[in-house]
């Protein structure tokens, strides 16, 4: 199963930015189809944006236009560059990994805190 660690969490002021990077195990990145939720306190983990095998990508319509999520196939690592983030963007973010063949895992999470 793959292992996936999540990074580059943190408090911000509303209007900031910050990237999130998640690496993962295993030499067999390049066929799973990569994701970031996120869940806040008392609220359902959501889909905040994919990225598929070959590159294809999709986003919640909330952070459409703001969020924008990438994939380094030679690192293993998977990335989500947040901009203009917002007070409602506060959460604990997810790295998740999907592949028919190889299964799925969750990575431990990584706080974002956005202050306004």
């Amino acid at each position: 199963q793959v292992q996936l660690v999540e990074s580059g969490g943190g408090l911000v002021q509303a209007g900031g930015s910050l990237r999130l990077s998640c690496a993962a195990s295993g030499s067999m990145f390049s066929i799973y189809h990569m994701a970031w939720y996120r869940q806040a306190p008392g609220k359902q983990r959501e889909l905040v944006a994919s990225i598929t095998s070959d590159v294809r990508t999709n986003y919640a319509d909330s952070v459409k236009g703001r969020f924008t999520i990438s994939r380094d196939n030679a690192k293993n690592t998977v990335f989500l560059q947040m901009n203009s983030l917002k007070p409602e963007d506060t959460a604990v973010y997810y790295c998740y990994a999907y592949s028919v063949r190889l299964g799925a895992g969750w990575g431990q999470g990584t706080q974002v805190t956005v202050s306004s």
